[in-house]
């Protein structure tokens, strides 16, 4: 008899699903690959199957002309591997598309998270919380300093500096995918009808978030106005266009940037960003520790981020836990 959770393999490049020979989130191509969502450290193009969200799929087709072996998994769906091992996808509300998925084998039940987060997002599905034995668990921003305000706060001071600048224009790295969409989507949630202005780089996945139903209101591309028309605008870049020669094109902007580390004065500092923005896709330090009192696990498996505090975390409320080797799981820029 095999031990228990055995058919389960976290791997430096991905977690294998031993009695499927599959693999979850691999980092280079392989025969079947179960993707919890879009983002490069979890999502690559190559393989010969690959089972995720329908929105995700479409999100690899743009990113890694992932096309061919292609199965879309609807929410709540489950499919059967081979092995007898069986995939329900769960929204995860990360970004457009990300899911959780649940491996249920020999009466053992595993969720592999990928990345999450538990605040509101118009752009996603909300994060759903499902028993299991053993969660497998992001930590990105694993660490009690880690709090993020409330999006509504953080939009507030967006718009004030745009209120006091009319003649400049405020433009806000964001990540392309996921970022960039919750951006827009809170600014007009909270009122703001005016154009915004995208970088070219932001264009196509915006789109594609339009197509999934996602109310972007008006967007219009830097390169195809002047100056003056942007003044009193917001602008809608990739982080690596912050002060650079393609801001030069922009009136007066005034730097921001949009992500959970900003936190880290000294990070926004480093990229001479003068309006920090404490925006993440990514569950804080509070909401992983109370997610994972609410799964309540027989174990839990922290993937990637700062494994160490919330190892320590869970030793201190006597649940169990591992810290898993898995490399390339961050974006700095998330």
């Amino acid at each position: 008899m095999s031990a228990p959770f055995s058919w389960i393999e976290p791997h430096p490049s991905g977690i294998r699903i031993v009695p499927a020979d599959a693999w979850v989130d691999p980092s280079q191509a392989v025969d079947t690959a179960l993707v919890t969502h879009g983002h490069a450290d979890h999502a690559c193009g190559g393989h010969g199957e690959t089972y995720a969200t329908p929105e995700t799929l479409a999100i690899m087709e743009l990113r890694y002309a992932t096309r061919d072996g292609a199965t879309p998994v609807e929410y709540s769906e489950t499919v059967r591997l081979k092995g007898g091992v069986d995939a329900t996808y769960i929204p995860a509300g990360h970004v457009l598309g990300s899911a959780q998925i649940l491996l249920e084998h020999a009466g053992e039940r595993v969720i592999i998270t990928g990345d999450y987060k538990r605040r509101a997002d118009p752009t996603c599905r909300p994060f759903e919380v499902m028993p299991c034995d053993i969660f497998i668990t992001e930590a990105t921003f694993g660490l009690p300093l880690f709090t993020h305000p409330p999006i509504e706060d953080e939009i507030a001071k967006l718009t004030k500096a745009l209120a006091g600048n009319p003649e400049a224009c405020v433009q806000v790295g964001a990540y392309a995918l996921g970022k960039a969409q919750r951006v827009i989507a809170e600014l007009r949630r909270a009122g703001h009808t005016q154009p915004i202005y995208l970088h070219g780089a932001m264009e196509k996945m915006c789109r594609l978030y339009e197509e999934h139903g996602v109310d972007l209101g008006e967007l219009r591309l830097v390169a195809d106005h002047e100056k003056d028309d942007m003044r009193g605008s917001i602008i809608i870049s990739p982080p690596s266009a912050l002060n650079d020669r393609w801001s030069r094109r922009l009136p007066s902007p005034i730097t921001a940037m949009a992500s959970g580390w900003m936190r880290v004065r000294g990070r926004a500092r480093q990229r001479g960003v003068e309006l920090p923005l404490i925006i993440s896709d990514h569950a804080d330090w509070n909401e992983l520790a109370n997610t994972i009192a609410e799964v309540n696990p027989q174990e839990t498996w922290i993937t990637h981020g700062r494994e160490d505090a919330l190892l320590r975390w869970c030793e201190l409320t006597q649940q169990k836990a591992r810290a898993l080797a898995m490399v390339g799981r961050e974006e700095e820029d998330e």
